[in-house]
């Protein structure tokens, strides 16, 4: 298999400008795979992340996956990318229309509210679990996440406070130290990610969330179990009841 350095534009995710017609080159951050253990894991974790990182809700544009193009960025064969693709469907990333390509999945608003509202329950559980296992250090350390938001720096950092939003949720389930939970929530959260991008520079979402997790912090803090579930499960569905309100593209 070949090797070589980062590919600055590789060619093997695409956008449509019509239902399955490809159109424009889009260019996430993908590298050469280069060691031949597991190519297929390697392959699949590197188009979930990539997926991850797209704008999936910000446009209507249907977005190609081209297996030829991506095992050559990969500098692989197509079959571990192919392989790759095929888990990423069961899991409800992708989708493969025949004769026409893969393409990355945007979920319906019901699916996103559905996806959501589990969310909830996941995470209401963990912060109940962090109260009762969680080291004092571990909780102030989600504290220290937001101190560079402060004194009105928000909107001009919107973009940054978007993936500090993100890595806070992502805390809060790993805290938990419950490997089942974990493993439950790895995949919803990917697509809770994709949402929570779109949604945060919404109405005023942004200086609400902030709101919303210092209070939580404040709950983990005085170890306020039950506080600490509500306001966790409250702040989750604060995003369902937002997007039943105002995200009609997701329609």
């Amino acid at each position: 298999m070949r090797q070589g350095a980062r590919n600055p534009r590789p060619a093997g995710v695409q956008v449509a400008s019509a239902p399955y017609r490809a159109g424009a080159v889009v260019s996430p951050r993908l590298e050469p795979i280069g060691s031949p253990d597991s190519f297929k894991r390697r392959a699949y974790a590197a188009l979930k992340d990539a997926i991850a990182a797209m704008d999936v809700y910000r446009s209507r544009t249907d977005i190609r996956l081209d297996e030829r193009r991506l095992a050559s960025d990969f500098g692989i064969s197509r079959t571990p990318v192919r392989e790759a693709m095929a888990q990423l469907e069961r899991e409800g990333f992708v989708r493969a229309v025949p004769r026409r390509g893969v393409y990355v999945v945007r979920k319906t608003k019901r699916e996103v509210i559905e996806m959501i509202t589990a969310w909830a329950a996941l995470e209401s559980m963990a912060a109940r679990l962090i109260t009762e296992n969680a080291s004092a250090d571990e909780i102030a350390s989600l504290r220290t996440m937001f101190a560079k938001f402060e004194n009105g720096k928000l909107h001009a950092r919107l973009d940054e406070y978007s993936e500090v939003n993100i890595e806070f949720h992502q805390t809060i389930i790993r805290m938990s130290r419950n490997g089942v939970l974990i493993s439950l929530a790895e995949n919803l959260f990917t697509h809770m990610r994709m949402i929570r991008r779109k949604t945060i520079g919404e109405m005023d979402r942004a200086d609400r969330s902030i709101r919303d997790h210092i209070h939580i912090i404040e709950a983990l803090e005085a170890r306020d179990t039950n506080r600490a579930e509500e306001l966790v499960r409250n702040h989750a569905l604060g995003l369902a009841e937002h997007v039943e309100r105002y995200a009609d593209y997701l329609d």
